[in-house]
């Protein structure tokens, strides 16, 4: 996919955004349901584009058509940024996104996508299902209207593109970033001046020197991106995104009006593409790491321990303005530091150990 062609997919509006998953009229005539859900994502794009057309299509399949979806990627209904408003309001039944977008209205938001030092895909699968994270994040949301689940995870993304090698903390100081969510908060706090963009904006923004870096996924999303051609430096690993969790969040008035049975299986579809695109991500992604490297000179480096060391001491200040906000903020923050304790203690002993030592062992590399 050339990368023209892909923008242009991202901005196109009207017929085109009903193509993929169509309203049947006589259905919701009927008795049937319309779910129009709108998207940050966009178009036909690999990996989390594809993600959610591929839940938005299966939902009427599941519910033999009791439900008619309309799918609207970013900037054909609303812009990526006004889904949440879009759905709260009742004027869209659902959005797919990563709710760290929504921080500025509430911070615990961004506890359901990714924070800094925060839980990988199965430590976070685990306290969303069994150590109360599903229940906070209904809690939070009820006071917004949303209803959500856990609907995708890209796991660890890279630390993001560079026009300059980063060496210390201080090479952060005036550089202009994209990177959205509390990652972000934490590299303000190391003198960067961070912006939140839409992915269909990012690549303009960088060829034209607007943003000096910027982070993204990881290599098979971002390979289509083409930031190398302004950005040759690829760091690893991204402390701000350890497992970047998609939601569907769905009108609260418009869920509860579904039978049991309907939502069972929303909520049973959810789970299903949460498995896919995570599977998705890493069949993919060590391919386009080498494509990257290999074909377009991506030079592929690692934060060094000092960087990291002043990551954590800024997130350190960033988690204490969070819990600062709200009762509710704390209780978030401390259910996630507890289930990145027990989670992760268990983690490093079974998976990372496991992995550390069968790559040392068959002389596995990077």
């Amino acid at each position: 996919m050339k990368r023209r062609e892909f923008l242009k997919k991202t901005a196109v509006a009207g017929v085109a955004g009903t193509a993929a998953v169509s309203l049947a009229k006589p259905a919701i005539s009927q008795g049937r349901k319309e779910m129009i859900i709108v998207s940050t994502w966009g178009r036909d794009f690999p990996g989390l584009g594809l993600s959610a057309q591929r839940l938005a299509a299966r939902i009427p399949v599941l519910t033999e058509g009791r439900i008619q979806v309309q799918y609207f990627a970013a900037g054909e209904r609303v812009g990526a940024f006004d889904s949440f408003d879009e759905v709260a309001s009742g004027n869209s039944q659902a959005y797919i996104a990563t709710d760290y977008y929504w921080k500025g209205k509430h911070p615990g938001w961004a506890f359901f996508a990714a924070v800094p030092f925060g839980l990988t895909y199965v430590e976070m699968d685990a306290w969303m299902k069994y150590g109360g994270g599903q229940e906070l994040h209904d809690e939070l949301a009820a006071d917004f209207n949303i209803k959500g689940f856990p609907c995708g995870n890209t796991g660890c993304q890279m630390g993001g593109w560079f026009n300059k090698e980063i060496n210390s903390a201080d090479d952060f100081k005036g550089l202009k970033m994209r990177i959205p969510g509390l990652g972000g908060d934490v590299l303000s706090k190391l003198g960067a001046s961070t912006v939140s963009l839409p992915g269909s904006q990012i690549y303009e923004n960088l060829v034209s020197g607007a943003i000096q870096a910027t982070e993204w996924v990881g290599p098979y999303n971002d390979y289509f991106m083409k930031f190398y051609e302004a950005a040759k430096y690829y760091y690893y690993p991204g402390m701000h995104e350890p497992a970047s969790q998609s939601t569907l969040g769905i009108n609260k008035k418009w869920w509860d009006g579904l039978s049991k049975t309907d939502q069972a299986i929303i909520q049973a579809a959810c789970n299903e593409e949460n498995a896919y695109q995570m599977a998705d991500t890493n069949a993919n992604n060590g391919t386009y790491l080498r494509k990257l490297i290999d074909e377009q000179g991506v030079k592929l480096r690692n934060f060094n321990d000092d960087v990291y060391d002043a990551f954590g001491e800024a997130a350190k200040d960033v988690f204490a303005e969070v819990q600062e906000h709200s009762p509710l903020a704390k209780k978030i923050f401390e259910s996630f530091v507890a289930a990145r304790a027990d989670v992760g203690r268990w983690m490093m002993l079974a998976d990372a150990g496991f992995i550390n030592q069968r790559n040392r062992v068959l002389g596995i590399k990077v």
